[in-house]
């Protein structure tokens, strides 16, 4: 049975009206993508950025780092991305936050900030909260941004928005992705979005390392609980060695959750000194049960946080424990 847009929408209407009122009505707009960005966040943020480029409304779109992932270059104004501040915004756009520790910096409490996501744990931190964790990604909520408000969607924000969907739902293959994602899917691609043009640039513009990393992540590999938990890890070293980036090596963790008896896998590796776990599970498994010990958070089927420690052994066998409690049957 077909659902309706507005009784699916977890979203109260009239923020997306509130939300382009402060936007029209602001001289300077920051726009801030994540700590380690991914392509949701990055994709929404530049589909907000070609809005109010046309629309000649000044903003930076910001990250902490220079270090963004060059498979998304193609999207429109991705060059125009910084990490430095501006010296004055009076309106604050966070893109695929789930609280404001991801800015990876302290904003001015002051200042009017507009939250764009698609967490369970956001905590609402914004002045006004777009935010709806039943939606595939943050690029389908902004995309609801852009159409309550008749906003006209060029084929650069049609181009970012398909982006973020398609990226974030893992080609569309996540529980998240209803009929209505496949409605604005499609609607994207009348608006000039390509499906084969994005994802060739996406899936097949990966570096020689990956490919020299990944064999070590897989041989990693241990499997607990008669194979339903999966646990694989990446060696500072082995960065080291293949020239690898950390993003080169997340693809590892797709292809464990590829093994038909693997229900829960876990990913770790060292990242800014600290080690980065990512967990993924498959059906109803809930991984942000495990996330939300640690001070993490995420989606049922895709979770991470992080501990200050660089030993990956100890963390390992640490994160390991909780999964096999809490998944226990």
């Amino acid at each position: 049975m077909k659902k309706d847009f507005i009784l699916n929408n977890k979203i109260n209407m009239t923020n997306f009206s509130k939300a382009l009122q402060l936007i029209e009505s602001s001289r300077y707009i920051l726009i801030i993508t994540h700590v380690n960005p991914d392509a949701d966040s990055i994709s929404s943020a530049l589909a907000l950025s070609n809005l109010l480029h046309e629309n000649k409304i000044k903003h930076k779109v910001f990250n902490v780092s220079s270090d963004l992932p060059r498979n998304l270059d193609f999207i429109s104004r991705f060059d125009k991305m910084t990490d430095q501040l501006p010296k004055f915004y009076d309106l604050v756009i966070s893109c695929d936050c789930a609280s404001k520790k991801r800015f990876g910096f302290e904003v001015d409490e002051s200042i009017p900030l507009i939250n764009f996501d698609h967490h369970a744990s956001n905590d609402n931190f914004g002045t006004i909260n777009l935010v709806d964790p039943m939606k595939s990604s943050t690029a389908e909520i902004v995309y609801d941004f852009f159409r309550f408000n008749g906003l006209y969607i060029t084929k650069n924000s049609a181009t970012a928005l398909y982006v973020g969907i398609y990226d974030d739902s893992l080609a569309f293959s996540l529980n998240r992705c209803d009929e209505l994602t496949f409605e604005k899917v499609n609607h994207l691609v009348e608006f000039g979005a390509s499906p084969s043009d994005i994802a060739n640039k996406i899936k097949r513009r990966d570096s020689l390392a990956k490919y020299r990393i990944i064999p070590k992540v897989l041989e990693s590999l241990e499997l607990y609980d008669e194979g339903k938990v999966a646990t694989i890890y990446a060696k500072d070293e082995w960065f080291k060695q293949t020239g690898a980036h950390n993003r080169d090596c997340e693809e590892a963790l797709n292809m464990i959750m590829r093994i038909q008896i693997v229900k829960v896998a876990l990913f770790v590796r060292v990242v800014n000194g600290v080690s980065r776990i990512s967990l993924r599970s498959k059906d109803k498994i809930d991984v942000t049960k495990v996330a939300s010990i640690f001070g993490g958070g995420g989606h049922t089927n895709a979770a991470g946080f992080s501990i200050d420690s660089t030993d990956i052994e100890s963390v390992r066998k640490r994160v390991l424990k909780e999964i096999l409690e809490t998944t226990k049957e």
